[in-house]
Order: structure tokens, then sequence, then C-alpha cells
């Protein structure tokens, strides 16, 4: 069959790929330039994870959303929504696809505002429907998935966690426990440092009172989801005895992973996983700068003043971007003391069997990456990380339990139609700025 998809080529100043936070606020502090700016993200709609309309049942947070999406309207910034970037085909120039089109969109600076993903880590069950990461199921039932009623464990790592269970029982659904690896001490420490932030302390205070008699396990993490067509309990241990809860649901998630696999396709610097970059946010690569999770995990606040950053820095404006270091300086403490309180424990690498599933895709076993030493390896010999996720899911697995490092990001960035990459851009029609071209 052949495909009548169109390439729509386009020419920007700036780029920003990414629409959460990060990327609005990108948007807005470098929209006031005049230059021609394009931000794309491959959700339906802008917000990213965080700001998804609907997903938040915090006034506060409702409130900044739409503050920034009313500033983002106010600019005149091209908005290109449902649409991936797949290839860097040559410098300065992105391949990406929507359902409907091919864009070739060509560049003079470039903002990745990528994000973050949940961290999964593979246990004997996790596989079993009804089995999902916590922001996935969040996700769903704001989409429509009936919950109320329902029987839901919550395990793992992460603030996440505590939101996900004050939506979800606002919802209507029955938290039999949420339960996270992090011990009381660090989780003490955690509370005890948001002191010095009022806004957090606000938002810890709404989702505490929001948790009030829903049982909270410190120091206990998943070994086992039980069930034949579905979940229908988990067990857990706080490693000297175990215990059974009965669900409907089971959500799980180890804090989170930052979306580096663009930055690394361009070429930037990586340093201890996450993009390397300097007092503007610019990278080893130039005329590529980096904003919000990918440069380190830190929540709303790191990742809105790093954009603002990032954007002022693209257009020049070195004076605006100085003037939010102090503020960045204290997002980025935040960050540390995220990474402190939630670095997952040594016990989590001993979890699974031989037989437990790691690379979904490829339904790859435990048992059958021993004897490989590296990443590369692993993938020769037994596909792990060669499945549509591309390694999304098991990479971040296979370092934790094995110590492996993927070696390289090779396009595509996503599952795409091979005639994206192979069409001749001489022989098909395309759109350009200008009109219909044959």
């Amino acid at each position: 069959m052949s495909d009548l998809r169109q390439t729509i080529r386009r020419s920007y100043d700036i780029v920003i790929v990414g629409a959460g936070p990060a990327g609005i606020a990108a948007a807005v502090c470098a929209g006031s330039s005049g230059k021609r700016i394009a931000l794309i993200d491959d959700n339906p709609a802008i917000g990213g994870q965080i700001w998804r309309r609907g997903v938040t049942e915090r006034a506060d947070a409702d409130a900044d959303a739409c503050l920034w999406r009313r500033r983002l309207a106010e600019t005149r910034v091209d908005t290109i929504v449902g649409t991936r970037i797949v290839h860097q085909p040559d410098a300065g120039v992105l391949l990406a696809e929507s359902d409907d089109d091919v864009y070739e969109i060509r560049h003079e600076s470039l903002i990745v505002a990528t994000g973050a993903r949940e961290r999964f880590l593979p246990f004997p069950g996790w596989t079993l429907p009804n089995v999902m990461g916590a922001g996935g199921l969040q996700a769903m039932v704001k989409n429509g998935l009936p919950i109320r009623g329902k029987r839901v464990a919550i395990a793992g790592s992460g603030p996440l966690l505590l939101a996900v269970a004050s939506y979800l029982r606002h919802k209507g659904a029955r938290i039999v426990g949420t339960c996270e690896q992090a011990p009381f001490n660090r989780l003490a420490r955690f509370a005890l440092s948001l002191t010095g932030s009022p806004e957090k302390l606000v938002q810890a205070i709404g989702i505490g009172t929001a948790m009030l008699g829903i049982p909270l396990r410190p120091g206990t993490w998943p070994i086992a989801a039980i069930g034949n067509d579905k979940v229908d309990s988990v067990r857990l241990t706080n490693g000297k005895s175990s215990i059974v809860l009965a669900c409907d649901y089971l959500a799980c998630g180890f804090h989170m992973v930052p979306n580096i696999e663009l930055a690394s396709l361009l070429g930037c610097r990586i340093l201890n996983g996450f993009v390397d970059v300097d007092q503007y946010q610019g990278t080893s690569v130039e005329g590529v700068y980096c904003a919000g999770e990918p440069t380190g995990i830190g929540g709303v606040e790191k990742s809105l003043v790093e954009g603002k950053i990032a954007g002022y820095s693209a257009i020049g404006r070195h004076d605006a971007a100085e003037a939010l270091w102090a503020a960045r300086a204290q997002a980025t403490r935040f960050s540390t003391v995220l990474a402190d309180t939630f670095e997952l424990r040594p016990e989590l690498k001993h979890v699974c069997l031989p037989d437990t599933i790691v690379c979904r895709c490829e339904d790859v076993r435990f048992g059958a990456l021993g004897p490989h030493q590296d990443w590369r390896s692993g993938k020769l010999h037994t596909r792990c990380g060669m499945g549509p996720c591309q390694g999304r899911i098991c990479g971040p697995a296979t370092e934790l339990l094995l110590g492996w490092k993927p070696d390289s990001v090779r396009p595509p960035l996503f599952p795409t139609q091979v005639s994206t990459l192979m069409r001749d851009i001489h022989e098909i029609s395309t759109i350009t700025d200008e009109g219909i071209n044959k």
C-alpha cells in the first residue's frame, strides 16, 4: 500500500521539544523575542504528564497550569501536538511523525524539555493484568476507568505514590496500602526538609490530610504479584517478614527516569544519567539547550525555572537568565533531597527469579541475562531492549539489576513507519511554509 501522507517542511529559529512545564516556560520566555518558535509534543494536548488536564485535584496545580497555558496562548509560538521526533537526519534538522503527516523541521536552536517517565522494576508477577504504573493507573482513571470500590495497593518509591493514593481515594478507590521502599528515617528527613519551602509544605500537608486513614508502610517493597487471569493480591516484605494484601489493582513505580534519548541522539554529553548543562542550560552541543527533568529529577518548580533560563538563553537575553540562577539553585537543592530520600535499596536487586520477565516486549527472562556482561551483549544475544519500547522499560531495570549502561541511542527514537525514514522528498508532495509543491 502506498504512503499518501504528506511531508510538511517548516523552518524555525527555535524549536522546543516537550510541552510540559519546562517546555511551556521556555516557549513563553523565548516567545517575547519575535523569533519563529515551535513547541512540539507527542501528547494530544500540551501540559506534559504533570499538567495533564484532569489528573490533579489540587487547585494550586490547576491554577499554575492554566496560568502558563494562557501565557503560551498569548505568544505567537506554533504548537504542534500528537507528533514525535523520530530522527535527526542532519544537523539542524529533525524528522517527526504524527498519525497523518511527516514533518521535516529545520531550526537554528533547539531546547530539549522531554521530561521523565516512571521507573519500573521487575518482580515475579509484575506482568499480570491490573499490575500497572502508579501514574499509568491514575491516567486511566482520569480517562474513565471505573475505580470506585476497587481495592488498590500502591507500592514502589517516590512522592508520586502518595499523590496517586490521594487521587484514587478521592475517586472512590479503597487504598489497602501505600508501601514505600525508602525507610522511615529518610522519609522523616524529607518531611522536615519541606519546612524550608512553604509552597511544598502546603502541598505536602494537603496530600497528608487526604491520606488520613490510608495505611502507609515505609521500608516495604513488593516481591510478588499473585493471581491467575489478573492480579488478586501482592506479597510485600520489609526485609524481616512478609505480608499479603488482597487487591484488584497494583499500582507500582520506583520514582522517575529522565527521558534523555533525544539529547543522546543529538550528541549531548550525559553525566551520571542526566544531560550535562552549563549555567545557561546549554548542552555540550552548540545551539542545543536542555531544561527540566532530563537535567535532574526535581519537580515542577525546577522545570519551570530551568525552562525560563533556557528560553531566555536561546534568544540571547543572558541578563534575564542570570537573574534566575538563585531560584534555580534553590530548586536544584530539592532535586538532591529527592535523590537521597528515594535512593533504591540494594535488596531490590535480588527480587527477580530466573523465570521473571525483565524485557516485556521481547519476553526475555532474568535467567537469560546472567551470562552477559553488558547491555550490548545482552541485546545481541537475547533481544532485550529491542522491542517497541526500545529499552525504556528494561534499560533502567537492567541498570539496577546488572549494572548495565546503555552505550548508544540510534534512530528511530520511537517505532515509526519505514516510509517515514525512506521517502524521497523530491518525488512526493510536500507542504512548505509558502504552500504546496510537487
